[in-house]
């Protein structure tokens, strides 16, 4: 015998919420869109792990779906516009959208960046009906140029996100009747549950419906499924007990302003946006935060947004945010040259904070390694953002090219991987000096003549003698390895891409780095 949805144990219809979901169908999509600067009718498609996680509809036209491989999706639409999914830009270009559905009723909760809940109560009172207020919403979505956006009213969240998802275009909103989830949900597949486990078991055992699965008596499910189980039941019979939870508004951090009439010097948009800056910083002392990564977004007058974010040692002062606007600027000129179109406005946008607490100086000073910062960031500002810079090891063959230097602040990550396998490469430990420009130098065999190295590695002769420049006499070599051979660039004919590396130890125990091209002897580090 089997018993209704209606008569399962549980809340009673009257105690479930009656909520409101609104969903902006391929919102990862038109976020990064509009952070890259692309028209809205683009073929876009985010990636995620290789895949694609959501497509505009022109790509969609082209046959561009959720789930293809980036090679399959340019072959189907060879104009797509591929942009990686970054869930910060997601979460953040959401943000007010959030905030101008809050302006025409609060209690807004967010669900995930492009889909958001409310009670319907509130809304339908005062506007005269659940239709009437999802309307009233979606004119709020248009006009902040949100087009497309669908709203689902149902009992419970999970139900009014199904009604939302499959609202019509046309009609853009779906109501659920009150007490009518359950038959509403039945036909829907058990995949749209979200349980990839429970859903391939349920499967198995031929419940493919939501309607199947709800009929189920609910001890057997807790019983079989467990906990996970007996809640995916819940939802599946319209018993979606889940309130909802409206978003608690986080003090505002950002700080913009408005540059009326626009302003094409960079000393000009320095000097407007002093003011600002000490009080982006004052505001976050307030509250007992300090600013550790800023992002900085530059309006131009021709609608344009030029934003990046910025990194520091310890954390930002006002002198700082000044700083790193006007070598933001500067990537297009110096700090007296007009900019390819005037800047209108300016917004600066905390990152990253952390409690000042975390970066408090020590009871006797923070130290030598706080002058060496404030003398850096000193030199730092007066010269430019590159002019001071601190080494990080890379990826690469020659001590040479596995220098990356990386401005001081910026985050020390190597543009080639140094866990990648190298051949070719010099094994540890790495020499103490490399030189800027390798030195002429001079490697003889026990006859006198020079030592050379075949196209398959093999040496003319063992070293015996060695200068490391032309200016200084020859030594003994004591001791020697390699060689550790190199071919570079094998498709360019003109280029001497056949290098071999060397390692000699002199009479004195110093130790040289030197290399052979072409039959030339050169030094190129020397170890301690």
């Amino acid at each position: 015998m089997t018993t209704s949805p209606e008569t399962l144990p549980g809340r009673s219809r009257a105690e479930l919420t009656r909520t409101m979901v609104i969903w902006c169908p391929d919102w990862p999509v038109t976020a990064a869109a509009t952070a890259a600067g692309l028209p809205p009718d683009a073929p876009v498609a985010v990636l995620e792990k290789g895949k694609v996680l959501a497509s505009s509809a022109t790509a969609r036209a082209s046959g561009v779906r959720r789930g293809l491989r980036t090679r399959d999706a340019q072959s189907r639409c060879p104009d797509l516009v591929v942009l990686k999914y970054d869930p910060v830009i997601d979460t953040r270009a959401f943000d007010p959208v959030v905030a101008c559905l809050e302006a025409l009723t609060p209690g807004v909760q967010v669900i995930r960046p492009g889909m958001c809940a409310l009670r319907a109560r509130g809304p339908s009172r005062f506007y005269g009906s659940e239709l009437a207020a999802a309307f009233k919403l979606l004119d709020r979505l248009e006009t902040y140029d949100v087009p497309g956006g669908r709203i689902g009213i149902a009992d419970g969240p999970f139900a009014a996100e199904q009604a939302a998802r499959t609202s019509s275009p046309e009609s853009r909103v779906q109501v659920v009747p009150v007490g009518g989830s359950a038959e509403f949900l039945a036909p829907f597949s058990v995949d749209v549950l979200a349980q990839p486990a429970l859903t391939d078991l349920l499967r198995r055992l031929g419940l493919r419906s939501l309607g199947a699965f709800a009929a189920l008596p609910a001890t057997e499910v807790l019983t079989r499924f467990g906990g996970d189980g007996a809640f995916a039941h819940r939802l599946a019979r319209g018993d979606d007990d889940r309130p909802v939870v409206p978003r608690q508004a986080p003090p505002e951090l950002t700080r913009t302003v408005e540059l009326e009439p626009p302003v094409d010097r960079v000393d000009q948009v320095a000097f407007s946006i002093r003011g600002l800056a000490d009080e982006f910083i004052t505001g976050l002392a307030a509250l007992g935060l300090v600013c550790t990564t800023l992002h900085v977004e530059i309006g131009t007058d021709s609608g344009r947004i030029h934003d990046r974010e910025w990194l520091h040692p310890r954390w930002f002062s006002a002198a700082d945010v000044v700083d790193r606007v006007r070598w933001q600027l500067q990537g297009s000129g110096t700090a007296t040259s007009e900019l390819t179109s005037p800047v209108s406005r300016v917004r600066l946008i905390p990152a990253g904070v952390d409690p000042v607490g975390a970066h408090a100086d020590g009871l006797w000073g923070g130290g030598p390694d706080e002058r060496i910062h404030r003398a850096l960031s000193r030199v730092q500002s007066m010269l430019g953002h590159g002019a001071v810079a601190s080494v990080v090891i890379g990826g690469g063959r020659g001590p040479a090219e596995r220098q990356n230097l990386v401005p001081w602040g910026d985050r020390p990550v190597s543009k080639l991987a140094p866990e990648l396998p190298w051949p070719g490469g010099l094994p540890a430990p790495a020499p103490a000096t490399v030189y800027p420009e390798p030195r002429p130098a001079r490697v003889l065999g026990p006859d006198g003549r020079s030592v050379s190295v075949s196209a398959r590695g093999v040496l003319s002769d063992n070293p015996a003698h060695f200068s490391p420049d032309l200016d200084t006499d020859l030594q003994p070599v004591t001791a020697w390895a390699g060689p550790w051979p190199v071919d570079e660039r094998w498709w360019d004919a003109e280029a001497e891409n056949r290098l071999a590396r060397f390692q000699l130890v002199g009479p004195d125990g110093r130790a040289w780095l030197l290399a052979v091209r072409n039959g030339h002897w050169w030094t190129q580090a020397t170890y301690d």
